[in-house]
């Protein structure tokens, strides 16, 4: 009898032990709902505000940022538009003189800088009409190549202006004399050619006529003598503007 009484003790008491963890889990698993539950309506509310207010103003910002670069963009470029192309004004090729003046246009009041050879020699400043000039400038033997670069008050650079090349020679030219090869001579015919050579690029003249000179220098003129004495002179003007002169004593004896 006690032995039975025992187990239906037993029996009840574990009864109650596993109602207990029934109950237990059925409590843990109603929170995990509620909580799942929870989570799911923050989502939910978290992403249907990010639509209605989070995107719009990701938007605007975008576009905002979007405008202050554009603005930005647009203040560089006028920062760094560079003054016009300088230019100098140089109506020669080639000068005997050591010392030449250059001339010039830029944009006006701004500051001009001069090259030689790549170096830089002089800075100076446009007048109001955009002009401006270089006094004294000392060249070397030969060739010598100039350009401006302007500057405007941001120290911004144009492009350097057109190369101008400048020959310094003070050398006269030659006259080498091909016919007559004297100085003086007696002939019996009015027309006689005149021909020699001188300076490649020279120009020849022969008393005041223009003598047609070849890529060598090579030079002939038919002239048309008087009877008597004939005194000619041949002048030979190179680029640079250096002369040689050479008479001659034609006799035309009819």
């Amino acid at each position: 009898m006690s032995v039975q009484f025992w187990q239906g003790a037993h029996e009840v008491k574990y009864n109650m032990a596993e109602f207990k963890r029934s109950r237990l889990k059925s409590k843990e698993d109603e929170l995990i709902t509620r909580k799942t539950v929870v989570l799911g309506v923050l989502t939910l509310l978290f992403f249907v505000s990010l639509l209605l207010f989070g995107l719009p103003m990701l938007i605007r910002l975008s576009i905002v940022l979007g405008d202050l670069r554009v603005q930005q963009t647009k203040d560089n470029k006028e920062k760094i538009i560079p003054p016009p192309q300088p230019r100098l004004l140089i109506s020669f090729e080639a000068t005997n003189s050591a010392k030449i003046n250059l001339k010039g246009l830029s944009e006006k009041g701004i500051a001009v800088e001069l090259f030689k050879n790549d170096v830089s020699m002089l800075k100076t400043q446009a007048n109001e009409n955009g002009e401006f000039e270089f006094n004294e400038i000392i060249l070397d033997d030969g060739q010598n190549q100039f350009n401006v670069i302007a500057f405007n008050q941001d120290g911004v650079s144009s492009e350097p202006s057109k190369p101008v090349d400048i020959v310094f020679d003070n050398q006269p030219p030659e006259i080498l004399m091909i016919n007559p090869s004297e100085d003086k001579l007696t002939v019996e015919y009015a027309d006689f050619d005149i021909a020699g050579k001188t300076d490649k690029g020279a120009s020849v003249l022969v008393n005041n006529r223009l003598a047609m000179v070849d890529d060598e220098g090579k030079f002939k003129i038919k002239f048309q003598l008087n009877a008597g004495k004939n005194e000619i002179e041949i002048i030979s003007r190179d680029m640079a503007r250096n002369e040689t002169k050479k008479k001659i004593e034609i006799n035309y004896d009819i």
